[in-house]
């Protein structure tokens, strides 16, 4: 690390000339990068459903239908005989543009019809990947979006919804961003008293994200890459830039205080806080890179997003900020060993139990709504109540006993039709109606469900289902979102417990303890606790539903609380990192236990606080968006930040740091000997 901030100081000019050129590349490349990237459904690979769904398309010529037409009769009745013209128009009109259309005027189906017979459904399924479906229904959604003096026609179905949350979803998230960078530009002015260094960390976290994006572009070319992988980049690229950046100005501007000239103060501030931002890289990297262990393209795709922008943070603190330093005036900041701080650090070591106790309770407390969190499966209600297409299932919802759209289908190849499978299909509690379908490849059922099963239990309901029969196959858009929460939640053990187990590695190379990292790891997680504590409380159960204008579900959709967890698990021990760090330095000048904590809070908590609350306005402005899994991610995300930064760091550590004594330096003889050889200590 010496010799990088070194180089960085003595070939400054071919650092900054080389960095431009590669934005300005980046930044021509990553312009194409959002039209390169995919959508995605909830679907996993190599189950059942999917199975069936292939053998619906390939022998059956059927799917799922995935476009919905619902027609409101003016008059008030659907069988009117302008009203049926106008029906069957419609479907004539859809069907060539389509690969298969059904309507309640063609097939009488109960299902179709509403049940105060003013409503019907035209429906339709677009085959292709959800990229190609969602494209074609984009078009088709705006022609048949219509009204007459007969008839008015919405446009709804699971892709049109997902359409819609993905193009809200991209508006929030711009929307959002144009309200974050002047804001943490002007926060970063007031805190470093120098535009030109609160343009220098801007540039740093730009540099991040247009790399990132160039990157993604790039890996398009050999595999699926999601498109909220862009809105990873959007939200982490910027704030993680700000606190790397952070680090090592704060350090830079310390050495400059101590008399240290300008390249000597750059080497310094890279050998030192440098090597705290290269752990604390590794560690949101760790975290975020286990998500290529889930079978899911969008999930690989946070993982994709999420380990190139932190490296390119990484790098641009490391080499392109040390270089601008270089650069530019001098401006020390007075070194503090004494302060706010560092006087809540002493009073917490004063009454390590009483103190640590409280917060801890406090916490505890907080958290404790997380016992009740429940997984359940998404649905249009994720978008606001004025969307199309939320208007539209919202109809469905209240004026139909049952939805043909979730249809559960059944499907025995080479198999005759079986009256007696009929029969015991329609007897399974939550399905209201039953219709088969044989051909020369065998036999398809389509149960359809009740609209109160669908708001309870669905993967039980498709268990049953599969219960009847093991040699049948099942599909249909409910068995999907079943086996996706199955697929996603078997790796959760595996995920977690990785994150955990590499964390850890990782914090004792840097710091040869081994209570050090168990310690870091139980607030790390009871920071999450808290977090999941107020998406259980704010989100799941309603109450935050009025603030941010959401309508809650009961229940929790889990690939979001995943995504939240890796990244909150990453940028807590990042904050762990910086604060051990600098108590572990001060430990090692002084050997003096409290005096090390005291002045190592007091010179890494202020800049913690800076940073947690520049990242936490990142997430939160989030929370003004409209899609309320977004809402979810931004306020979940800003909770766990702040209360990291404040109650953990600044009471917590001092308190557990104080209980342990030297024992927060202990390891075995094996473990230091292994530390000896393999750690990333400074200066090696």
């Amino acid at each position: 690390m010496h010799l990088l901030g070194r180089f960085a100081v003595r070939r400054r000019r071919l650092v900054l000339v080389v960095a431009a050129i590669v934005a300005a590349a980046a930044a021509v490349v990553g312009s194409g990068t959002l039209s390169a990237l995919s959508l995605s459904r909830f679907e996993a690979p190599g189950t059942e459903s999917l199975r069936a769904a292939e053998v619906l398309a390939e022998e059956f010529d059927t799917g799922n239908p995935n476009l919905t037409l619902l027609v409101t009769a003016r008059g008030g009745d659907v069988d009117d005989p302008r009203t049926a013209e106008r029906g069957r128009a419609l479907a004539a009109e859809l069907a060539p543009l389509v690969r298969q259309v059904e309507s309640y005027w063609d097939r009488r189906s109960p299902a179709l019809r509403s049940e105060d017979g003013g409503q019907a459904l035209i429906l339709a399924w677009v085959p292709g990947t959800a990229t190609e479906a969602r494209g074609v229904i984009a078009g088709l959604s705006e022609r048949f979006t219509r009204a007459d003096d007969v008839v008015e026609v919405g446009v709804g179905g699971q892709d049109e919804v997902f359409r819609q949350v993905g193009a809200q979803a991209a508006r929030d998230f711009l929307r959002a961003e144009m309200i974050v960078v002047p804001v943490v530009l002007l926060l970063l002015v007031l805190l470093y008293r120098r535009v030109s260094l609160a343009l220098t960390t801007i540039g740093i976290g730009l540099f991040a994200m247009v790399g990132t994006l160039a990157a993604l572009r790039g890996l398009t070319a050999f595999t699926e890459v999601s498109t909220f992988a862009a809105n990873i980049t959007l939200v982490m690229g910027l704030a993680l830039g700000v606190d790397y950046c952070l680090f090592v100005i704060a350090r830079y501007r310390e050495e400059l205080a101590g008399g240290a000239t300008v390249p000597r103060a750059v080497e310094r501030a890279v050998a030192t806080a440098g090597r705290t931002v290269l752990f604390s890289g590794l560690t949101v990297a760790a975290s975020l890179a286990m998500l290529l262990l889930f079978p899911f393209p969008f999930l690989r795709s946070f993982a994709y997003a999420g380990v190139l922008v932190v490296g390119l943070s990484v790098l641009g603190a490391l080499t392109v900020l040390p270089a601008a330093l270089a650069c530019l005036k001098p401006h020390p900041a007075a070194e503090r060993t004494t302060g706010f701080w560092a006087r809540t650090a002493n009073a917490v070591m004063n009454r390590p139990l009483l103190v640590g106790g409280a917060v801890l309770a406090l916490l505890l407390l907080l958290a404790a709504p997380v016992l009740g969190l429940r997984f359940g499966l998404p649905d249009d209600r994720i978008l606001p109540p004025d969307a199309s297409s939320r208007v539209v299932q919202d109809q469905i919802r209240a004026g139909f006993g049952q939805e043909q759209t979730d249809a559960i289908r059944v499907i025995a190849q080479d198999v005759p039709g079986d009256d007696d499978y009929a029969a015991r299909l329609a007897d399974v509690p939550g399905i209201v109606q039953v219709d088969v379908t044989t051909n020369e490849h065998g036999t398809t059922w389509s149960a359809i469900p009740s609209q109160e099963a669908l708001s309870g239990d669905v993967p039980a309901l498709v268990e049953r289902v599969r219960a009847l029969d093991p040699d049948y196959l099942v599909g249909g858009y409910p068995a999907e979102l079943a086996d996706f929460r199955d697929a996603l939640t078997d790796r959760v053990p595996l995920v977690f417990g990785l994150i955990l187990a590499v964390t850890f590695v990782l914090l004792f190379l840097m710091t040869g303890s081994v209570l050090l990292p168990v310690k870091a790891t139980a607030l790390n997680l009871l920071s999450l606790a808290v977090m999941f504590g107020v998406v259980v409380w704010g989100f799941q159960n309603g109450n935050l539903a009025h603030v941010l204008g959401f309508t809650p579900t009961g229940t929790v959709e889990p690939s979001i609380p995943i995504l939240m967890f890796c990244i909150a698990y990453g940028l807590s021990m990042d904050y762990e990192v910086f604060m051990v760090s600098r108590i572990a330095e001060e430990y090692a000048r002084t050997g003096d236990e409290r005096s090390a904590v005291t002045t190592g809070i007091q010179r890494s908590a202020p800049l913690i606080t800076a940073a947690a609350a520049i990242l936490a306005l990142s997430f939160a402005a989030y929370t003004t968006g409209s899609v309320m899994y977004l809402q979810m991610l931004g306020a979940g995300m800003a909770v766990a930040i702040l209360v990291d930064a404040t109650f953990v760091r600044a009471v917590l550590v001092p308190a557990l740091m104080r209980l342990a004594g030297r024992a927060n330096w202990w390891a075995p003889g094996w473990l230091r000997r292994a530390h000896t050889r393999f750690g990333l200590a400074e200066g090696r």
